[in-house]
Formats: C-alpha cells, sequence, structure tokens
C-alpha cells in the first residue's frame, strides 16, 4: 500500500511538472496570436482612415485650403493638368508661354507643385485661386482675400489632422500680421484718387463726347479693343486718336505734337474752332503734318484681329485693308450666280 501511494504521488509530482514546463511556451503562441489580430485591426483601421483622408483632400483646394463643397457649382482645375482656353488667350495677349498648371502656379504663387503626393496634396484648385492667377497676369487690381505669402503647408494624415477634422469648411489659414503703415498708404492713395475724380471737371467730359458725336467714326476706325497684344495703357494712348479714341487712321500732327485721324481733327476744326481738341492752341488745317516715318512703321507693324466672324486671323495694321478686300472678294463671289444664256457660257 506505502509502495503504491508513493507511485501516485510520484506521477502526480511530474504530471505538474511536464505542465509548469509546457505553460510558458503555451502562452506565448497565445499572446503572438493576440499581437498579430490586433495588429490586423490596426493597419485596417489605418488604411481606412487614410482613404478617408485621401478622399477629403479631393474636396480641399490645393493653394488656399477652401472647401469645394461650399460652391454650389463645384468649380475646380487639375494641379497638374494643361492651361484652359481662356487663360492661354490671356498669355498669348501677354507674349507668355506655359504649357501646364505647374509652370503657372510656381511664377504667381511661388509653389513647387511638381513633387506632390496624392496621400498629402489635393489634385485640384479653386475658381477663386484661378481668378487670381487671371487678374496677375492681366495685371489688373483685384480685391480678393488669399494669403499669397503663406499658402497652406500639407502635412501626412496624423492623429491631430486639421483635414479629416474641417473637410467640409476648409482648412484655417494662419493669421496674418497687418502691415499698419502699409494699410494707412493704401488709404491715403484711394483717398487722393477720389478727390482727383470728385475734382474732375464735368466740362472736359461732356466735351470730348461732343466731339466723339461730330467725328462719328465708328463705322469707319478700328477700335483699340482688336489690339492683339495687351500693351501698356501708354503706348495705347499714343496710338489713338484723341477726339474718337480709336487706332489712328491717316495720322496728322499738330503744330503743338498732339495726333490725331486726318478725317476727326478736320470735323473738329470745322465745327468747333480753330484751335487743338487737346490743349486748346491755335490750329489751322493748313498747319497739319503726317507724323515721322519710323512712327508710321511701328504704326503698319501692329498686329491686329481680324473682327469679321469666323475669322480671328491675326493681321499687320497695314495690310488690314488688303486682308478686308479679300472677305469683300469672297462676299461678292457668293451673292454671283453664273447663268448660260445660249451659245457661249
Amino acid at each position: 500500500k506505502m509502495a503504491a501511494s508513493l507511485d501516485q504521488v510520484i506521477e502526480e509530482k511530474t504530471d505538474t511538472l511536464t505542465l509548469m514546463s509546457h505553460s510558458p511556451f503555451e502562452r506565448d503562441t497565445e499572446l503572438n496570436k493576440s499581437m498579430q489580430t490586433i495588429d490586423k485591426g490596426a493597419f485596417h483601421v489605418s488604411q481606412r482612415e487614410a482613404k478617408t483622408h485621401q478622399e477629403n483632400l479631393q474636396h480641399l483646394c490645393r493653394i488656399c485650403g477652401s472647401s469645394f463643397k461650399t460652391d454650389p457649382y463645384k468649380r475646380s482645375h487639375p494641379v497638374h493638368g494643361p492651361i484652359d482656353d481662356e487663360m492661354q488667350v490671356l498669355l498669348r495677349k501677354k507674349e507668355k508661354k506655359a504649357t501646364s498648371w505647374p509652370d503657372l502656379l510656381a511664377k504667381v504663387f511661388k509653389i513647387d507643385v511638381k513633387g506632390d503626393i496624392d496621400t498629402i496634396h489635393p489634385t485640384k484648385f479653386c475658381l477663386q485661386c484661378w481668378t487670381v492667377v487671371q487678374k496677375k497676369l492681366s495685371n489688373s487690381p483685384y480685391e480678393i482675400f488669399f494669403p499669397r505669402r503663406s499658402p497652406v503647408e500639407w502635412q501626412p494624415h496624423s492623429l491631430s489632422c486639421d483635414v479629416c477634422g474641417t473637410s467640409t469648411h476648409g482648412v484655417k489659414r494662419k493669421k496674418q500680421v497687418l502691415n499698419t503703415q502699409l494699410s494707412k498708404k493704401l488709404r491715403m492713395v484711394a483717398g487722393r484718387a477720389r478727390k482727383i475724380s470728385q475734382i474732375r471737371n464735368p466740362k472736359q467730359v461732356n466735351q470730348k463726347s461732343l466731339m466723339k458725336k461730330i467725328a462719328s467714326c465708328k463705322k469707319i476706325h478700328l477700335s483699340t479693343k482688336i489690339l492683339a497684344v495687351d500693351y501698356p495703357l501708354d503706348f495705347v494712348k499714343s496710338i489713338s486718336c484723341q477726339i474718337c479714341e480709336h487706332i489712328l487712321a491717316d495720322p496728322v500732327e499738330t503744330t503743338c505734337k498732339h495726333l490725331f485721324c486726318r478725317a476727326c481733327i478736320l470735323k473738329c476744326l470745322k465745327v468747333m474752332g480753330s484751335y487743338c481738341p487737346a490743349c486748346r492752341y491755335p490750329c489751322f488745317p493748313t498747319d497739319l503734318v503726317s507724323p515721322v516715318k519710323s512712327f508710321l512703321n511701328i504704326m503698319n507693324s501692329l498686329p491686329v484681329i481680324c473682327p469679321v466672324k469666323d475669322c480671328q486671323e491675326e493681321v499687320c495694321l497695314g495690310k488690314y485693308c488688303h486682308h478686308l478686300s479679300r472677305h469683300k472678294e469672297i462676299k461678292d463671289k457668293e451673292g454671283y450666280v453664273c447663268i448660260n444664256k445660249g451659245g457661249r457660257p
């Protein structure tokens, strides 16, 4: 009995020892399995978050960070796409060359878009930024709020992500520090301009409109709007008549060095009296002289877009009359019907 009881005790001890020896290994495997399932879950969550982050980026502007959802028409332009037709026309007028948006955005906003990553940066920009580009290229004044010095800096997705939190309203911009001296200067300039516009003599304005009515050369002379290149305003004034404000046709120079169309100045001298319409200096039809040849050469070399429908051809001002006569010839040919009255046609 004692021997049997001793054997039982030894067996129990061996069992417990084997159990003790196997348990750490089994525990490790169980832990590894649970860790793997947690990792897989976390990976799926991060993938899902990255996808939603990328989807949210599609609704935001690359430059200013505003949302397309706020625009009812959802107008946008691709950052890496080709330039649209309207912008190409403007660039042609300004005699500048650019085929894709990255080059233009780099010029206007000083942003390098070529190294963008889809998971970090949006792929489109809004209409507001497009108008800023347009206005900056055409050198026209614009009153659109845009942080030109600090466009949005895009960061990869994180726990405290601005994009995922504010996808509907857009990314918040950094507050700009107002330059008090600059704003004061702008206010002073605007005030002066307002005063000048108020002081302007209404009699002079009426006289100008009266002279235009006397000349009445809308159908004869060409408007400055048909110039193919967007020349500076001062240059356009120098090549346009001071009475009708059209491109100079058969230009003549007065003794006080002012330029007019021959027909316009002769009409005005006949009706208004013998003085220069620009400076009121005594002027007679016999004093009118044609300007210098070099000036006439510049005038004739100016590129002009043909105003005839479905033509839009770019022609030199000197060859414009010849080009227009071709249109008339085509019209006459269309109107002419060949009739055979018997015998020789």
